[in-house]
């Protein structure tokens, strides 16, 4: 299941991710299953991920990143433009430490 964030949170997370390189980009064929894996793995070793979607229009680019999350349990942290912020905790040893509300 996917982590609730508050405000401070997910602007937390958002500092964090500005300096990070898209890490995945989706392209034509969309969200495959290799993408997927490949976006676990990721999201298991650095918990926070940029994804660069290049869709033809808002709504399918944001299909596209409702099921990453969904298929990787992830949670969005910011869209901006064409570049998605994914967060997933680590079950263990959590690399990010998330400040109280």
């Amino acid at each position: 299941m996917a982590t609730a964030l508050s405000n401070t949170q997910k602007r937390y997370l958002r500092g964090l991710a500005h300096d990070l390189k898209a890490v995945l980009i989706v392209g034509a064929k969309g969200i495959t299953d290799a993408l997927v894996t490949e976006a676990g793995q990721a999201l298991e070793h650095h918990e926070l991920l940029k994804v660069k979607i290049h869709a033809g229009d808002r709504e399918l680019r944001d299909e596209w990143i409702a099921e990453l999350c969904k298929r990787t349990d992830s949670t969005l942290v910011a869209r901006i433009g064409n570049v998605a912020v994914l967060y997933r905790r680590r079950a263990d040893k959590p690399l990010i430490v998330l400040p109280k509300d």
